[in-house]
């Protein structure tokens, strides 16, 4: 079985009835977690269980090495609540989190990680927000368990999501949210190549409220690298920012011509005070700094012409090995 883009939401399994579709969809992105898999469907289902309202989990098995489709191929057999799909290889955590989402029927889609860094037990805060009439339940990772050399470009990132949203959160990055199904339809087409799916629900103008989460230490190393971190700040710039190359422009130029002028001067100064001008060294500074402008421009062009290369090309953003409804 092979899937593409789906851009719109299905109609209900063949043979199920819309007054049968769940009320709650939890969608699960999973990457070698097949010591977690069990866990996190006790504890979701307790959660929801005590919560009262009929679901269904949907897991999407990104490309794992492991035993995690073995692991959720043994919980459909014995829950036909528990839905599952596994990739041919890894293609990532957002189209991952497409697959999940453009199979959900219920009327409220909650996304969660699968490394229980969330606790599922919050499932129902989340749920009860978006009942009270919000779209987007935003989860906020209450006292984050991760290291400086993550949180502080995730700090840089929420600023600029921010900026660029117009949605004043403060935690853009976790995966542990609750939509309204009317919120997530008409973005659905975007949902996966933009890399901040929350982010792209509020830039349509959802109203969104703040509920926080507990959060956890990972067990093992995180996925998100510093480099890989970079490399979301670059998408989000792409993704959110209008006319980024012009602006970049500009401050190029201001800041060039701000540098040529005070270091021209403090040159002056320096030649007219001690008659010796080290115009190679601040020279040089000179041409450094540009360069290194330079290489940020560059980079910000080079993710756009990777965009307009996959969209010419009309890749899929995942290809299907097996699913089990």
């Amino acid at each position: 079985m092979t899937t593409t883009r789906g851009e719109t939401f299905p109609s209900p399994a063949t043979g199920v009835s819309e007054e049968a579709a769940p009320s709650v969809s939890v969608v699960v992105p999973l990457y070698n977690e097949a010591g977690s898999i069990a866990e996190v469907y006790r504890r979701t289902v307790s959660a929801l269980d005590a919560f009262g309202r009929s679901y269904e989990l949907i897991f999407i098995d990104d490309g794992s090495t492991d035993a995690t489709f073995a692991e959720l191929t043994r919980l459909h057999a014995a829950d036909g609540r528990v839905r599952a799909v596994r990739f041919k290889r890894n293609f990532g955590q957002h189209s991952a989190m497409h697959a999940g989402l453009v199979r959900a029927r219920g009327e409220i889609l909650v996304t969660m990680d699968g490394d229980l860094q969330n606790a599922p037990e919050d499932l129902s805060r989340l749920v009860a927000a978006v009942e009270g009439g919000t779209d987007v339940a935003s989860g906020t990772r209450t006292a984050r368990r991760d290291s400086w050399g993550r949180t502080v470009p995730s700090r840089m990132i929420n600023g600029m999501l921010r900026r660029f949203t117009g949605a004043e959160i403060s935690d853009f990055g976790c995966a542990f949210n609750a939509y309204r199904r009317s919120a997530i339809e008409p973005m659905l087409g975007a949902i996966g190549k933009q890399k901040f799916t929350k982010a792209l629900v509020l830039s349509g103008g959802a109203s969104v409220v703040e509920v926080d989460v507990t959060h956890a230490p990972r067990a093992g190393r995180s996925r998100y690298s510093p480099l890989r971190l970079t490399r979301l700040a670059l998408h989000v710039l792409a993704g959110f920012w209008p006319q980024p190359i012009q602006w970049i422009g500009v401050a190029l130029g201001v800041l060039c011509t701000t540098a040529a002028l005070v270091l021209g001067g403090y040159g002056i100064f320096y030649w007219i005070d001690r008659s010796n001008f080290p115009g190679p060294l601040f020279g040089g500074v000179g041409v450094i700094f540009v360069l290194g402008m330079q290489g940020f421009v560059l980079a910000l062009v080079g993710e756009y012409l990777g965009r307009i290369q996959r969209e010419v090309e009309g890749r899929p953003l995942y290809t299907i090995d097996h699913e089990l409804n």
